[in-house]
């Protein structure tokens, strides 16, 4: 089994987009997948069409107080293979709850043991919170998604150094999986500056495939749809394709 927590914490560089699709070209090449929605807007959830208010009590705000178990909550998604942890505005409040929690670190760590999924991915939030954190001590590997702009390396920095930091106090096995590049225009110089930089500060962990702007993409959680099923003959959907089996590829070595 093999953990990846999905993380920048820049808003609006794709990270939500990256997790459900990634997770469902994983899904689609045959691996069992389950996507942990620990962002407390909820967007994985409601992206791929669970109701919020049907799974009140039954979400990773109730997982992290210790109150249900993964088996509890999991919801099974409309494609095969792909199962979602889902989460609502709640959520939020666990961020007050875990400062005072014995092992606050460990908690989504401890809550995940014993699961037997091929991939879980974990949908982390916008900030280097302790939601994060608990996403950090619990993974295997980081994905970055960093937008193709000007304000790109921004921050990066700061990421790096928590998980140089989670590596070196809590979970020494913790790599860096990559850094993919979204919102990839090849037509602006922007995006091959943004490029060049990310492969001058990340060499090989920057993936060969890189998401590119896309108007199915972007539609898709407005359907609660996968790029997959929303359209999979889209440039989107060969990118996350893509980006699977380079991911694949990277876990398996």
């Amino acid at each position: 089994m093999i953990t990846i927590a999905v993380t920048n914490q820049k808003g609006g560089v794709g990270k939500t987009t990256t997790t459900i699709n990634l997770g469902a070209y994983l899904a689609k090449a045959g691996k069992q997948v389950l996507l942990i929605d620990l962002d407390p807007q909820g967007n994985a959830t409601s992206g791929l069409a669970i109701d919020k208010k049907a799974v009140e009590q039954k979400t990773v705000y109730e997982l992290l107080r210790g109150e249900a178990t993964a088996a509890d909550i999991v919801l099974a998604t409309e494609q095969k293979n792909l199962y979602i942890l889902p989460t609502t505005t709640t959520l939020a409040a666990s961020e007050i709850e875990l400062v005072n929690a014995q092992g606050r670190e460990f908690v989504l760590k401890h809550a995940l043991a014993n699961l037997t999924y091929d991939y879980i991915l974990i949908d982390c939030p916008p900030s280097l919170s302790l939601l994060t954190v608990n996403a950090l001590t619990a993974a295997d590997k980081v994905l970055i998604p960093v937008q193709t702009e000007f304000y790109a390396l921004e921050g990066l920095g700061q990421l790096i150094d928590v998980v140089q930091r989670v590596r070196a106090s809590v979970n020494p096995h913790l790599e860096i999986l990559g850094v993919v590049m979204t919102m990839f225009n090849s037509r602006t110089s922007l995006s091959t500056a943004v490029k060049e930089e990310l492969t001058k500060h990340f060499g090989a962990k920057v993936f060969n495939t890189a998401i590119p702007r896309n108007v199915r993409l972007a539609e898709a959680p407005s359907y609660g749809k996968t790029i997959a099923d929303h359209d999979k003959w889209s440039k989107g959907a060969r990118a996350y394709k893509a980006l699977a089996k380079e991911t694949i590829d990277r876990t398996m070595q």
